[in-house]
């Protein structure tokens, strides 16, 4: 657990301002070149301190970690339009980088995004978790090694990511998104988690023992990790 730097927060707000503080300091020392990016209500507020500021992103590249299958990047429930609208139409990146939901071939796609991220190691990547203890759309039983994939989502997901769908639009049952693998390779990880509904996977990750039933365990095997959180957990 030494790997794991735990910060305690009160509210989202502040520990928005505690993600600030790690990217501020990684792009003052010229640390931050390649960044992932995570989508989600949690990250309203994370980007919401990084457009309210100075912060310099023009010369780095962003990856995000994943997109729904057969959502247009113009439609509002894709994660393109999510990161637009959140932080991309504010804030100028040297480049973008979100898996194309609406390739023709699914799976070269995947092979094409993987190859990018070989290419520009990340040096930070940020985490939100899912209730069941998902990382990006890796979901429970994923194989440790996946890289960037076609994953299909589970009912507890397909029930919680619904809430963002209006007017009876379908939520996708499958989506692109980075591996555990792929988002291991990173040099440092930041995970975020507010509320009591990321409760039993932030425990999990607590009790430090890695089990493919919650894929946010597998961060315990990353050498830097930040854990940021309003939740007290023993």
């Amino acid at each position: 657990m030494e790997n794991l730097k735990w910060i305690t927060v009160k509210s989202p707000e502040e520990g928005a301002k505690e993600v600030y503080k790690i990217i501020e300091e990684e792009l003052r020392n010229n640390r931050l070149h390649v960044l992932g990016l995570a989508t989600g209500s949690t990250m309203i507020p994370v980007y919401q301190e990084w457009t309210n500021s100075n912060l310099d992103f023009s010369q780095v590249t962003a990856f995000n970690l994943d997109e729904y299958v057969g959502i247009d990047a113009n439609n509002p429930n894709s994660y393109a339009y999510f990161m637009k609208q959140h932080l991309f139409n504010k804030k100028p990146f040297k480049e973008t980088h979100i898996p194309n939901g609406m390739a023709e071939d699914l799976d070269k796609e995947c092979q094409n995004y993987e190859q990018q991220l070989n290419a520009n190691p990340l040096d930070i990547q940020l985490l939100g978790v899912g209730e069941n203890g998902h990382i990006a759309f890796n979901e429970p039983g994923t194989s440790p090694d996946s890289v960037t994939h076609v994953a299909t989502l589970t009912d507890s997901t397909l029930g919680v990511n619904s809430q963002y769908f209006e007017n009876d639009e379908k939520i996708p049952n499958t989506a692109l998104t980075m591996g555990i693998s792929s988002i291991m390779k990173s040099k440092k990880l930041i995970m975020v988690a507010f509320g009591e509904k990321k409760r039993a996977a932030m425990e999990k990750l607590k009790q430090g023992e890695v089990t493919p039933d919650w894929p946010i365990t597998k961060l315990l095997r990353h050498e830097d990790v930040v854990v940021i959180t309003d939740l007290q957990i023993d």
